[in-house]
């Protein structure tokens, strides 16, 4: 037994690590050991709730081993009854020493049968505060008895384990109690009774291999007591070793600290030691599968096409305009042009779905590859459960997802500002029409005047006619203008595109961060948490 002190303070603060662990990823852990540190974590205000110092040790070994005996020698007298039909003791009995009020404490214990050693009795002072616990065999026949032994055992703050020279090696002691609580060893003895019947050599030799079988065990620290109930053997040694535990009024923290770590140690196995870097994940793949399944190549064409029939209708030539009206608007079939204008007015955007098709099945399949890599990448060296939720979390719903790939694309600003030469090839549009206009009138009014006989001539410049020179030029530049315009326009309508595409693509990219990364995040955030607080619990 250790005499390391532990404070309140300390115990609040693990389990509290411990209550972390179970809020943040409870879900993902081993369910038993969930379960069992759900009972720790109530039992430690409960505990902690007992007023007074009080300290519960318990005798615990299985049928045979002189428990009762050695009870009744400690308390002496015959308190707990002793036969030689087995199992006698059916129910826990208690043994109080000092006049500090008890009844609370044995309330919580569930123990009913309760003896109030006389102060004036032998070892009064030597046990004062003790409440000393004889139990039923932890291997009786009869399940109840088993059940109440193992309820009270995990109340109790101090364990005396009971042996004898038959049954030290016994498994149920070994692999279904000392094992289990071999993170107690602060709170924990071993007696090895009933030596009345060896030698002094086979006495040592036993002790030896006992603490052989404890060491393996875990408790390789915890003291071995030889005694004899019978003749009164060692009972002195042990009711001192007790006493001592009593007198530091240390072990109920030491035992909840020791529970608290354990459950710790044991749930820490249902995490990793770290987690994937999700940050250094390329997402090119997958911002790539979403584009192809929201459409954005289908948008990109439509918004290069778009700006190239704009770019014509405001610079070709006046007298073909009208046949860019009679085009379809690029935009406008996918629902998307009218999206954009209500956007910029600043309009709250509820406009439903967009017209753009469904995504195919080459592209549902990109997005579920780019998808399961990087929920295999983010399950990488995690338990089956988080792995689990890592990769459920990075596949959403295929309708959820393609709606909000679908809103992404219609809050996209699909338009910019027009440009500055439009307005000016316009202009001069117009001006070479009119010069057109103009030569062509004057040409048919000198025909006319012909037809009349009305002698009209008409100026010349280089020998031709200034009205047959001005309809000409007038047509050519309004023609060459055009053509220029409209290689301008397809070196814009590309630029266009790209602005277009570089948009989307954020869009999508914000749509994945949010659908897709961000769950995949948090579970390996909450594995992160669960794993920190377990190790701060198990400290």
């Amino acid at each position: 037994m250790t005499e390391q002190k532990v404070s309140w303070t300390d115990v609040t603060a693990q389990a509290d690590a411990l209550g972390d662990a179970l809020r943040v990823g409870g879900e993902y852990l081993p369910a038993e050991g969930v379960a069992h540190a759900q009972q720790i974590l109530r039992k430690v205000p409960a505990r902690q709730g007992m007023v007074g110092g009080r300290t519960v040790v318990v005798l615990a070994g299985a049928t045979g081993s002189g428990k009762s005996s050695l009870f009744n020698a400690l308390v002496a007298e015959p308190v707990s009854r002793i036969g030689a039909r087995r199992p006698t003791t059916s129910v826990p009995t208690a043994a109080i020493w000092g006049d500090e009020p008890s009844g609370d404490l044995l309330d919580w214990l569930g123990v009913g049968t309760r003896h109030q050693v006389p102060l004036s009795g032998r070892r009064a002072d030597t046990l004062d505060g003790l409440v000393l616990l004889d139990l039923p065999d932890f291997d009786s026949r009869v399940a109840q008895h088993r059940a109440e032994a193992d309820r009270v055992i995990e109340l109790a703050d101090v364990f005396i384990w009971v042996t004898d020279p038959q049954k030290y090696a016994d498994a149920v002691l070994h692999d279904d109690y000392v094992k289990r609580l071999a993170g107690h060893d602060a709170v924990s003895l071993v007696v090895l009774n009933q030596i009345d019947r060896l030698d002094r050599a086979q006495i040592s030799e036993c002790a030896d291999d006992l603490h052989r079988l404890l060491a393996a065990d875990g408790l390789a620290d915890v003291p071995i007591l030889p005694t004899s109930a019978v003749r009164g053997f060692g009972v002195d040694d042990l009711a001192g070793t007790i006493g001592t535990v009593v007198k530091e009024r240390n072990a109920a923290e030491q035992r909840l600290l020791a529970d608290v770590r354990g459950a710790a140690r044991t749930l820490s196995a249902g995490v990793a030691s770290s987690e994937v870097d999700l940050a250094a994940q390329d997402d090119s793949e997958l911002t790539d599968a979403l584009c192809r399944a929201a459409g954005v190549p289908a948008v990109v064409d439509a918004a290069r096409r778009d700006y190239r029939r704009q770019a014509e209708h405001h610079t070709g030539w006046p007298f073909t305009r009208w046949v860019h009206r009679l085009r379809p608007e690029p935009l406008r079939r996918l629902r998307l042009d009218e999206a954009h204008t209500m956007n910029r007015s600043g309009a709250k955007l509820a406009l439903g779905r967009s017209s753009l098709p469904p995504a195919g099945p080459a592209a549902r399949a990109a997005v579920d590859v780019a998808t399961h890599k990087l929920g295999r990448h983010a399950a990488q060296g995690l338990p089956a459960a988080w792995a689990d939720a890592a990769q459920n979390a990075a596949t959403p719903g295929d309708e959820h997802l393609h709606d909000n790939l679908d809103q992404a694309v219609i809050g996209t600003d699909l338009h910019d500002k027009r440009p500055a030469w439009w307005s000016v090839a316009s202009a001069l549009q117009w001006v070479f029409a009119a010069v057109a206009l103009v030569g062509l009138v004057w040409l048919g009014l000198l025909v006319v005047l012909g037809m009349t006989h009305v002698d009209a001539s008409s100026p010349k410049w280089i020998g031709l006619p200034i009205p047959l020179l001005m309809l000409v030029f007038g047509l050519l530049a309004g023609v060459l203008l055009a053509l220029i315009s409209r290689w301008v326009a397809g070196r814009g309508a590309r630029r266009r595109a790209e602005q277009v595409h570089g948009r989307l693509r954020k869009a999508i990219a914000a749509v994945g961060i949010e659908q897709i990364v961000n769950p995949v995040a948090r579970v390996l955030q909450a594995h992160r948490s669960t794993r920190e607080s377990l190790a701060a619990a198990s400290r």
